[in-house]
């Protein structure tokens, strides 16, 4: 099993929420072995200067439960007011997912924001996709929704852009290496055969690592389901450091050093820890 724990993971938030700069912070995992309590993560988050977290709890029935009114209000209240800047309504929600959350996602989101709406809250409410929701992404000008996936997000597609909030999407450009696409180059923001200009795109944008086509063929996607003006925001990238090809903590090193730097006029709030001393696994060049 690959080693993709979630405190491992890097989360980017564009600037649709800060108009001035991009933001990076760390997704808070409560899944897997030798985890921190809750107070000691909190700890190292503020031991390391990191100021920004994603959290996916409360979650395994959130989605079921805030399909009613008087429950979304409830969560709002006890989970949102206090603590939040933003809400992401399930993650990476599936078609066919466990208990049919892809039936109940659109109108989730509806309620939450109702209950945000009558708290007097100014919060976006979205939902986190990711890669393997769209087909047909090589190259980018060709990217679409999978039908099953389109046929849910639909309604989520146009809720988001009648409010004027972003879709968030997960990027792990790990396993376009691994299922042989790319190459490890391509995948880890090095000079790689694999650069291209897009043929089908009018302006033949040159794509030079897998980060950026993955994230354009998100934006056509988009384009052709009438979310055409939605905002996208980056909120998973990240590389395993073993159990599997190109697994490693080297490649995981570089892969966030160099997502880093590409993206560097965004804010500097990162973090990645070893489950047992709680130190940080490997450099990361902030400068």
């Amino acid at each position: 099993m690959l080693a993709l724990s979630p405190m491992l993971m890097l989360l980017l938030m564009a600037s649709f929420f800060d108009t001035t700069a991009g933001q990076i912070g760390i997704c808070y995992g409560e899944y897997g072995n030798n985890l921190p309590s809750n107070s000691e993560a909190v700890a190292m988050y503020k031991q390391y200067n990191i100021r920004r977290m994603r959290m996916y709890s409360p979650n395994p029935n959130a989605l079921d439960a805030l399909h009613s009114q008087t429950e979304a209000s409830t969560w709002v209240r006890d989970n949102v007011q206090k603590y939040n800047d933003y809400i992401s309504v399930g993650n990476e929600v599936m078609p066919r997912g466990p208990g049919g959350a892809g039936t109940v996602l659109f109108q989730a989101m509806q309620n939450i924001d109702k209950a945000l709406s009558e708290a007097g809250l100014s919060i976006p409410v979205s939902t986190t996709t990711y890669m393997g929701a769209f087909t047909d992404t090589y190259p980018p000008s060709r990217g679409r929704f999978g039908d099953d996936y389109l046929n849910f997000l639909k309604p989520v597609i146009g809720f988001l852009v009648s409010k004027r909030y972003p879709l968030l999407v997960n990027i792990y450009t790990y396993f376009g290496y691994k299922n042989g696409d790319v190459s490890l180059e391509f995948s880890l923001f090095k000079p790689s055969s694999n650069e291209f200009n897009d043929p089908n795109n009018q302006l033949q944008l040159h794509h030079q690592n897998l980060f950026d086509s993955n994230l354009d063929s998100v934006y056509v996607a988009l384009e052709k389901s009438g979310g055409g003006s939605l905002k996208v925001v980056v909120s998973e990238s990240g590389w395993p450091t073993q159990g599997g090809p190109g697994a490693s903590v080297g490649n995981a090193e570089a892969y966030i050093n160099n997502l880093i730097q590409h993206i560097r006029h965004v804010e500097r709030y990162f973090g990645l820890f070893l489950p047992t001393t709680k130190q940080l696994k490997y450099g990361v060049n902030f400068n």
